[in-house]
């Protein structure tokens, strides 16, 4: 009986581990053919729960007499159209389809349809998403007031109501201070899913390009590109390329408010 103790012990102790490296083998096993175990995609827009901007609203395009095969402009905001920023000059983004006209037009109204900013500025060579930032010389938003601005393709001149035109909503908040201390603390990987949970569509947009253009080959932060465009109903534009534009050429400031 002496010699067959240490034959059990030996057995068991190496039976244990065999056990415990079989059911490490089927986890990694799972793992491998559910990826979503592994990639937690946070870069799903939650619109925030608040009131919707006026009904003249629709981000909707008016004309297509210049851009190619009746293609229309796609302006990246939310499906209500507001996008929320915490910046006093803010960043805009569309989809811009190819067109032989090269001049565009961005106007910012206040609440009373008053002109707070207009600028031009030339349209890229290529099509694909282009982004214009309100310059530090525009007026600043002012906090808590919501901004209706317009993008216009001038294909003609002389008549501007068959214009490429679409238009959508803008309004400054402030974070909270939880928040902002957060943000402060944050990377460049953690902000985009920050802003995206917190309904900061502006910011949200603007460090998911910016990580894109950072590091082009993050398999995660592409996948977090397509969820984030899936969120808000924009998947037919998320392949597009990002073309670097546009500095306004021409500047115009109205009525501050």
């Amino acid at each position: 009986m002496k010699w067959i103790k240490p034959y059990i012990l030996y057995f068991v102790t190496f039976s244990l581990p065999l056990s415990l490296f079989s059911d490490l083998t089927a986890e990694v096993q799972a793992q491998s053919y559910h990826p979503n175990k592994t990639w937690q995609i946070s870069q799903t827009f939650k619109p925030p729960q608040r009131g919707k901007p006026p009904a003249s609203a629709g981000g909707s395009t008016r004309g297509s007499s210049c851009l190619t095969g009746k293609k229309l402009i796609i302006p990246l905001i939310p499906p209500d159209k507001l996008g929320l920023t915490f910046a006093e000059h803010p960043t805009f983004f569309w989809y811009i389809p190819p067109s032989p006209v090269k001049a565009a037009k961005f106007l910012l109204l206040d609440k009373d349809e008053n002109v707070f900013y207009e600028t031009s500025f030339t349209l890229p060579d290529k099509p694909g998403i282009i982004n214009f930032k309100l310059p530090d010389t525009a007026p600043a938003l002012a906090v808590g007031k919501t901004y209706h601005w317009y993008l216009t393709i001038s294909c003609d001149t002389q008549d501007s109501s068959e214009n490429p035109t679409v238009d959508g909503w803008v309004e400054r908040t402030q974070p909270e201070l939880g928040l902002s201390e957060a943000l402060t603390k944050a990377n460049l990987h953690k902000l985009p899913s920050m802003y995206a949970e917190a309904g900061i569509w502006h910011e949200a947009l603007t460090s998911l390009v910016k990580l894109r253009q950072i590091e082009p080959n993050n398999f995660k932060a592409r996948l977090d590109w397509r969820q984030f465009f899936k969120s808000v109903g924009l998947s037919a534009i998320a392949s597009e390329p990002l073309i670097d534009c546009c500095t306004s050429r021409k500047e115009g400031h109205g009525a501050r408010g």
